[in-house]
């Protein structure tokens, strides 16, 4: 699996009352978020980048106050014509 070094300098992790790790966690988790919510990145490969299973990246999504189901209007106006 590939890695990703980034350089955070460490009043970072004293400012936000966190771990190098607990940081990191976070930020996967808030990439997944961001990507699944532009509808770039699926539920089950959002949970995949977080490090989470699928339940608990809908648990997280609720969490947050973000939306686990996607819609577009305009695919939800298509399916109610053909319906």
């Amino acid at each position: 699996m590939p890695k990703v070094t980034l350089d955070i300098p460490e009043e970072v992790f004293s400012t936000l009352h966190r771990s190098p790790e607990e940081f990191v966690r976070d930020l996967r988790l808030a990439a997944a978020i961001y990507w699944y919510q532009k509808n770039e990145v699926s539920q089950e490969k959002a949970a995949t980048i977080a490090g989470l299973n699928r339940r608990d990246f809908i648990e997280a999504l609720a969490r947050e106050q973000v939306d686990v189901f996607v819609v577009a209007f305009d695919d939800l106006q298509r399916e109610l014509e053909r319906g």
